[in-house]
């Protein structure tokens, strides 16, 4: 058994629920708040009501009303993650991020350099999330197997705060009674094709050659489910895996139609999209343009440069020719850009053009890219008399803090002005860059 799967649970929420005592056992929702944001987590508490991640946030609304909604801390996330990646890689020189709160970790590659046996690997284990749980706060579910197929499998079935391990030869016995949708590339389309052939298992889908899968399928997608189905998956671990772009969208409260705020708003988009990719040594030569219309529509436009590119300004004036060859006179609810064909290298044109967008005034795109100087429920904040505490709600003119943090009991709450100069916003986190050997 060598690769291990990591999957923090509820991560946001948890970390929440973390740092604010009154919401320890609560429901807590973390997401776009506005009118058209999604759930990005939802803690347990609140999944009993049927909300889960991607739900519209009306949705969730109705079905958890008493549930504390949160806009999220990005910077807190990201300094937990630090620690808890660092720690992965004690473990093992070879580890794979998915994401913030989720990594496969090839066991193979780490001290002696053979797969660990079954009483080691629950150990192991049980010591990582032990450890986790005392250096962060939050708790993980882990899943070890032979593949990372499998491992990801246990560490779902593991979930919440739990360890399954799937030894070899047991796989099939684990894998086929599963719904078809625990596989990797089988979404809503593909379950709904399968079963109108009576395919509701895993165990059903292997039941089907190959060839009839590539037929109904496709070449690839059919051979794919069929090794994945009889649990066969030879996908190495890989610590370096190659990005395949970069990018940034937004949805917006409202429908926007002004011409030059959408334009505005690709400049700022494609800022980010630069930032992002400085701080990871990338550039890229295809900028696309994500457009999604008022009635849904999604339009995607790309133009691919002779040479890769990090800059800002070439990223922004080829979205914008982009943004401005499409008709947006219904009104757009979504725009995103994004940059492809990765490379590590950047061999710039000197003819970076002039013609960006004039700038708009900063709040109405604040405004549009909920990027708004304000208030947001769950964020950090600090008063000159009572101390450290976190935004309950604000409105008309006001806003409601609880003073309470990680350390402390259930805290008051006492309400000020939006303007009181004696509450600010409380820094963020610094990320570690090597939390272990700092400790």
């Amino acid at each position: 058994m060598r690769v291990l799967h990591l999957d923090l649970d509820a991560f946001f929420a948890s970390v929440e629920q973390r740092d604010k005592p009154s919401l320890r056992g609560k429901p807590v929702i973390v997401g776009g708040l506005g009118p058209r944001g999604v759930v990005s987590t939802a803690s347990y508490e609140a999944r009993v009501f049927g909300v889960r991640s991607a739900m519209s946030m009306s949705e969730a609304r109705s079905r958890c009303p008493n549930a504390a909604y949160l806009s999220g801390r990005f910077g807190v996330y990201r300094a937990v993650s630090a620690v808890v990646m660092a720690r992965l890689r004690k473990l093992s020189p070879v580890v794979e991020p998915l994401s913030l709160d989720e990594a496969f970790v090839d066991l193979a590659a780490g001290p002696g350099g053979a797969p660990p046996s079954a009483d080691e690997v629950r150990a192991l284990a049980r010591s990582l999330r032990s450890t986790i749980v005392d250096e962060t706060g939050v708790t993980a579910s882990v899943g070890v197997a032979a593949s990372k197929l499998m491992a990801k499998i246990a560490s779902e079935q593991a979930k919440p705060n739990g360890l399954v391990v799937i030894e070899p030869g047991t796989e099939l016995d684990v894998l086929h009674p599963l719904p078809i949708r625990a596989l990797p590339g089988v979404g809503p389309a593909t379950a709904a094709r399968l079963a109108r052939f009576g395919v509701k298992t895993v165990g059903d889908l292997a039941r089907i050659t190959e060839p009839d899968l590539v037929d109904l399928l496709g070449d690839a997608h059919g051979r794919s489910l069929h090794r994945l189905s009889l649990a066969r998956d030879d996908r190495p671990v890989s610590a370096d895996r190659e990005s395949k772009s970069v990018s940034v969208e937004d949805t917006f409260d409202r429908d926007l139609t002004d011409p030059a705020l959408l334009a505005a708003i690709v400049v700022r988009l494609a800022d980010r999209v630069a930032q992002r990719l400085a701080t990871a040594g990338l550039s890229g030569r295809t900028i696309t343009l994500k457009t999604r219309l008022h009635d849904f529509t999604t339009l995607s436009r790309s133009s691919t440069l002779p040479a890769p590119t990090d800059d800002a300004r070439m990223l922004s004036w080829v979205a914008t020719q982009l943004l401005a060859d499409l008709d947006t006179t219904g009104g757009v609810r979504l725009l995103g850009v994004g940059v492809s064909g990765l490379s590590d290298w950047v061999q710039d044109d000197l003819f970076v053009a002039d013609a960006v967008p004039t700038a708009v005034p900063a709040e109405p795109v604040d405004d549009a890219l909920h990027e708004r100087r304000g208030w947001s429920p769950g964020m950090d904040v600090v008063h000159a008399v009572h101390g450290a505490g976190w935004v309950w709600g604000s409105g008309r003119g006001r806003v409601t803090v609880r003073f309470e943090t990680a350390d402390t009991p259930p805290g008051p709450v006492r309400t000020f002005a939006v303007d009181d100069p004696e509450l600010t916003p409380a820094p963020p986190p610094p990320i570690p860059t090597d939390p272990l050997a700092a400790a």
